[in-house]
């Protein structure tokens, strides 16, 4: 007995998929967060802080959006994700020189400049949140144009 999938199935499969892979991103985004600061004693600054409000609720929102596949996921999690993305490029920028110190707000505490670890050479922490948020905005874009009458 074969079963063949319709257009509309195999595209709704691609749809969820696509918000599945958003969930991962934030998933894995918000775990090496989690690793970074409790296992590695990484403190965050500032800026990590915000970058984290942009994100940990990213988790959640694709999570329930996956159940029923709630195309208005999307505008609930679009802002989110652009707002942290903004977050963490201000962030790059600052961690690589491009912004002078004296621009930064992390004048106490824990100094955004901090350079942690830099995996192969350039890959920091603030340059790991930008990515992802940037994965993330281009899978959300890719699914609302998808989803478009």
């Amino acid at each position: 007995m074969t079963t063949e999938t319709t257009g509309t199935e195999r595209s709704a499969n691609v749809n969820w998929t696509l918000l599945f892979l958003c969930w991962l991103i934030a998933s894995v985004s918000t775990l090496g967060s989690l690793f970074f600061s409790e296992v590695m004693g990484f403190a965050p600054c500032v800026l990590c802080w915000y970058q984290r409000i942009g994100v940990y609720p990213l988790v959640l929102i694709f999570g329930v959006g996956l159940f029923s596949f709630d195309a208005g996921v999307i505008k609930y999690s679009l802002p989110l994700a652009v707002a942290g993305w903004l977050v963490a490029l201000y962030h790059t920028l600052l961690y690589s020189g491009v912004i002078p110190k004296s621009l930064q707000p992390c004048s106490e505490g824990v100094s955004c400049t901090e350079k942690y670890i830099e995996l192969f050479g350039f890959l920091s922490i603030p340059l790991l949140s930008l990515l992802s948020f940037s994965a993330i905005i281009i899978l959300l874009f890719i699914l609302q144009r998808r989803l478009a009458p």
